[in-house]
């Protein structure tokens, strides 16, 4: 037996290792991970998201998820763009999210990246979206990084968005639906197969 296997939960289904047990995981690994995302506001929130787990567990992340969207105005990126210093302030008082000020100035810094992309793109979806790789086979074991990753991460930072590395970048990809890496025999995967066929990938428009 592998660290990285599909395994029958406790209702019967058939998921991936770490969607079994814990009822917060077990419900994102059903409903959300893996299944394609083209609205700009959650995109932005799990680019966001993913960079604040970065060095803690997702499990942290996902139940103080709500939290973070009040404290972040919905990810809105055109409202998060304007906070100021007294906004970091108040956010590093916040004990519902992660109080770290790097990821909390990066936030606000992507919020005006993304304007940027969205005026050259069209769409942060329509940005993501052109980085899908070519790949339909169920994974045996899930990478933390790969070649598409590493260059979405090179490409991000040299447009100035912070705390987008390989293995953040290649997390993001997983979650909203660029790969599919629920692996074989878990119950979620032909749903999310489905999923990617009826998605139609944004194309860019430039404003």
């Amino acid at each position: 037996m592998t660290d990285q296997e599909s395994r029958r939960s406790a209702d019967g289904l058939v998921r991936c290792w770490w969607g079994d047990g814990d009822a917060d995981y077990s419900a994102y690994h059903d409903s959300e991970w893996g299944f394609p995302q083209g609205d700009d506001i959650r995109l932005f929130e799990k680019v966001c998201l993913e960079g604040f787990q970065s060095g803690l567990s997702w499990l942290t992340i996902l139940r103080k998820r709500e939290n973070f969207r009040s404290a972040f105005a919905g990810f809105d990126p055109g409202a998060v763009a304007l906070f100021d210093e007294g906004d970091v302030e108040r956010l590093l008082q916040d004990a519902g999210i992660v109080r770290h000020r790097g990821k909390i100035e990066a936030t606000i810094n992507n919020a005006a990246r993304s304007l940027e992309m969205r005026d050259e793109f069209g769409s942060l979806a329509a940005y993501f979206w052109s980085y899908e790789p070519d790949r339909s086979d169920a994974p045996t074991e899930i990478p933390a990084t790969t070649e598409v990753s590493v260059a979405l991460s090179r490409d991000l930072k040299k447009r100035g968005w912070k705390f987008v590395g390989p293995t953040t970048m290649y997390a993001l990809m997983q979650a909203m639906g660029l790969v599919n890496d629920h692996l074989a025999g878990c119950y979620v995967r032909p749903l999310v197969e489905q999923a990617r066929r009826d998605f139609s990938s944004p194309a860019p428009t430039p404003g």
